[in-house]
């Protein structure tokens, strides 16, 4: 239960904490052209006109005229210009507004993801930097961008929105705008260019601007405005010590299960569909156990309801009014429908009915109370069995612990010579109440009253009472034990509801961990079942899909209730209206709209009903299993997706290769060789032996290529073969760098063996590849004149350490590593305006099959790329 002053704590602290802060409006829209930038200006101006600093921070008119009209005479940051991909881009700049730090900035379209190389991924991070520094902010946002709405927004569009905004950004507005505009008119305005060009908008009313998805999101801007205003009144309520008032009519229905519930449930649907409100169904269970035929109609009436689109909750507390008034604050409900209260025995003795209590304690609740005919037989009835309010156990355990109290303190008083012996029977009436409810409490308390006046008053054995002061204390004893009574009573009430909700907890978070370590659908389910047997006690199972069940316990009838249970997503089979006379009782596992499965659960011995905390449990399972089913699959087709991406990107790369890099050697030698054959009568020797040497230097470069795709090819196939022998490390690098001088002859070179580096036991020939791998990638990208630095040495450990510098325009940060991937980007890596991008992957490859590693590192005075190649020190066995 929540305590009102800590409530107010809480509120009083976010009000705190929004001090000194800026203010954030937010001009909220149902689809892109409601006018909400025309808005935002609009009140700028005006905000302009009273003496307001304002400064535009970014406002993007899309070449609407009358948009761009606003602008004039509002102040303007200039945008800052950002180089990405070989294009200049502008973006809102930050610094500016905070260097010029108006009195309000205005930050269109908050949902705008900004270019890379800005400060933050998102303008609505910009924008909290700004309520940051004090600055207010008015900005802009379609409801389809708010991040817990997006799911919501898929379904009635079918359009998967990239762009959000996580809702954090809504919890520090102070207003909220409606920007609104019917579906017809947006529709014209769409025809008529106003809100994208022809072309996009004929597709646009195929697909989003639809009347009926415009409608859906209109009716979605509106609840959340509302939910908006509301939460910030309840909030602004509970700071200043006032009850949470609610904007939004909730209607609260009360049942305790005692002959009229299924009734209020529908009188409570009504009378929310008229006010056309939410609504909910809730009861409050105490400390007395609740008998099979109340517990059978509670059921009944939240299964009705659930049908009927409400939502239920069964709620613990010692004290109905209380609980009842506190989950209505929480809930935000505004009117509370419960049926009247028969009046008990004792009643007027021991407190007033709980529609007096309401009626005297919920001031700020519209209450409507409900009398049925059978309401008002039974009150007239109002001394009928006790059955209703007190059980046989219970009755004779209050006659049992007054007895024995009466012997104990018999004997207590003729062997241990005690005189007061009042606190024997205070402790049997603790004992009972501890044990029962207050009813029994009283009986016990009534019985030990007696026996104590009649057994231990003088004088013995007559209700008479001689002394003034003996009367005093009998009936200061019936007092302490009335008192007792009840605050045992009420304590046992507070830990059975701590016990059932610490059950409850414990289970889904027992399940939760069980699921959380599932990587496949297989262990979802194992988990799934094996929580569901720990938890419940009943034999679980859980079938995907639209397959039939097939374990060989389920019968034709429990087929047929899955089946219906699947179809329906409603429960079926045993403890429902729906083929009852099934074994297992079957729920459907579905999320977001999604057909997961079926789950089946059977009790054992077939008990003839099924509790509440056992029915909410379940469905609790049932859910976070359903939604650990839909994770793992998408997991799954994300995977897939990624491996297809990734196939098709190496397919693409290695079909550009082909194409491009393969193809420009082939047409040098073709061209060569056929001026040869068509023209070398004319030709004097040098020209000849220039075609030649062309033939010879592209020859060479389209036998690199394709070794460098056979040698990939091993690489993956795990077909490379170490055949180790000794050779020097400057063997190994003069002739990498022989090699690249041959078709190279301007490259620069600067050599630096460390001395006592003796030879080295590896693969000579796969070694002096990713030598020359690396060596000939800095050789592309250094500037013409500068050397390449080539160094190597040992380290304390043995291992060898070879870098290559080159000073070419050095490689960002982020991108290092992947520029050992496969065919990585056509501009940067290995690739540049020539090779297949296959270099250094296949580098890595090589020198990873000798156990060592490669790295790409910064240059030493900022400049240009280091290739670091590691390689262990290892001898022949």
């Amino acid at each position: 239960m929540n305590d009102p002053r800590t409530a107010r704590a809480d509120a009083l602290i976010g009000e705190l904490r929004r001090e000194g802060a800026g203010r954030l409006t937010i001009f909220l829209g149902a689809a892109p052209g409601v006018g909400k930038t025309y808005a935002m200006l609009g009140r700028a101006r005006e905000l302009k006109r009273r003496g307001v600093d304002v400064v535009v921070g970014v406002v993007e008119t899309h070449g609407r005229a009358e948009t761009a009209a606003l602008l004039d005479g509002l102040e303007q940051i200039p945008r800052r210009r950002i180089e990405h991909s070989g294009r200049v881009l502008e973006e809102f700049d930050l610094d500016a507004m905070l260097s010029r730090r108006p009195a309000l900035a205005l930050v269109d379209e908050l949902a705008h993801r900004n270019v890379p190389g800005s400060r933050h991924e998102r303008r609505w991070q910009d924008v909290l930097e700004l309520l940051d520094a004090g600055i207010d902010v008015h900005t802009t946002v379609n409801i389809q961008h708010l991040e817990s709405l997006n799911d919501v927004v898929h379904r009635i569009t079918g359009v998967r929105v990239a762009e959000t905004v996580p809702d954090i950004v809504f919890d520090r507005l102070r207003d909220i705008v409606l920007v609104d505009l019917p579906p017809r008119e947006l529709i014209e305005r769409l025809q008529q260019g106003k809100v994208y060009v022809p072309e996009q908008a004929a597709q646009a009313l195929q697909a989003f601007f639809s009347p009926s998805n415009l409608a859906a999101l209109r009716e979605l801007a509106m609840q959340t405005a509302a939910d908006r205003v509301d939460s910030d009144l309840r909030e602004a309520q509970v700071a200043r010590g006032l009850p949470g008032a609610s904007l939004r009519r909730r209607v609260l229905v009360a049942i305790d299960g005692r002959g009229q519930s299924e009734y209020l449930v529908r009188v409570g649907r009504r009378l929310a569909e008229r006010r056309d409100a939410p609504w909910s169904v809730v009861s409050v269970q105490g400390s007395g156990a609740v008998d099979a035929a109340r517990q059978m109609e509670l059921d009944r009436a939240f299964a009705l309801a659930r049908r009927l689109g409400g939502e239920t909750e069964l709620l613990h507390g010692s004290s109905i009014v209380d609980t009842l008034l506190d989950h209505a604050a929480r809930s935000g409900a505004s009117a509370i429908v419960l049926g009247r209260t028969r009046e008990r025995p004792f009643a007027r003795m021991l407190n007033r009915t709980l529609t007096q209590q309401l009626i005297q304690r919920g001031a700020h609740y519209e209450l409507t109370i409900v009398s049925t005919p059978e309401a008002r037989a039974k009150s007239r009835r109002s001394l009928r069995d006790l059955r209703g309010w007190l059980n046989r156990s219970d009755a004779a355990l209050a006659l049992f612990a007054a007895a024995a109290a009466a012997v104990i303190a018999g004997l207590a008083e003729r062997w241990a010579g005690l005189h007061d012996l009042s606190m024997v029977f205070i402790v049997a009436v603790v004992l009972v109440a501890a044990r029962t409810g207050m009813t029994a409490a009283v009986i016990a308390a009534t019985l030990c009253f007696v026996s104590y006046d009649f057994f231990f008053i003088e004088p013995r054995y007559t209700f008479y009472i001689s002394a003034r002061q003996g009367v005093a204390t009998v009936f200061l004893f019936l007092l302490a034990a009335l008192v007792a009574g009840r605050l045992a009573s009420r304590l046992r009430a507070q830990v059975l509801g701590l016990q059932a909700a610490n059950v409850h907890a414990t289970a889904l978070q027992g399940l939760s961990q069980a699921l959380a370590g599932a990587a496949d659908l297989g262990e979802v389910v194992g988990a799934g079942t094996r929580a569901l047997r720990r938890a419940l006690g009943a034999d679980a199972l859980i079938e995907l899909g639209g397959a039939p069940l097939r374990d060989a316990a389920v019968g034709d009838r429990d087929r047929a209730a899955a089946d219906w249970a699947r179809r329906n997503v409603q429960p079926a089979g045993r403890y429902t209206d729906t083929m009852a006379g099934a074994d297992w009782w079957f729920l459907p596992l579905a999320t977001g709209g999604a057909d997961v499965g079926v789950l089946g659960l059977r009790f054992e011995a077939q008990q003839a009903r099924l509790g509440a905390e056992q029915r909410r449990l379940a469905e609790a399972m049932a859910e976070d299993i359903a939604q650990a089913i839909v994770r793992v699959r998408l997991v799954g087709d994300l995977q897939d997706a990624r491996v297809t991406g990734e196939t098709e990107r190496l397919r693409s790369a290695l079909l550009s290769s082909v194409s491009h890099d393969l193809r420009s050697p082939l047409a040098s030698i073709i061209g060569a060789a056929s001026s040869l054959d068509n023209y070398a009568a004319a030709m004097d020797e040098e020209d000849r032996h220039g075609l030649l040497e062309t033939i010879r230097l592209e020859g060479e470069r389209l036998d690199r290529y394709i070794q460098n795709l056979l040698d990939m090819t091993r690489l993956g196939h795990g077909g490379l073969a170490l055949n180790r022998d000794w050779i020097g490390v400057g063997e190994l690098i003069g002739s990498a760098v022989a090699r690249l001088q041959r078709y190279q002859p301007d490259a620069r070179f600067d050599i630096a063996v460390g001395d006592g580096i003796g030879p080295i036991w590896v693969h000579p020939a796969l070694i002096e590849q990713a030598l020359f791998n690396v060596i000939e990638n800095a050789a592309k990208f250094s500037p013409a004149g500068e050397a390449i630095a080539i160094e190597a040495r040992v380290l304390d450990d043995g291992a060898l350490r070879i870098d290559v510098r080159d000073r070419g325009p050095g490689i960002p940060e982020d991108e290092r590593r992947r520029i050992f991937d496969m065919f990585y980007s056509v501009e940067r890596g290995d690739r540049g305006r020539q090779g297949t991008g296959l270099g250094l992957a296949i580098c890595r490859g090589m020198i990873g099959a000798h156990g060592g590693s490669v790295e790409a590192l910064a240059g030493a005075d900022g400049r240009g790329t280091t290739i670091r190649i590691s390689l262990p020190r290892a001898e022949p066995a």
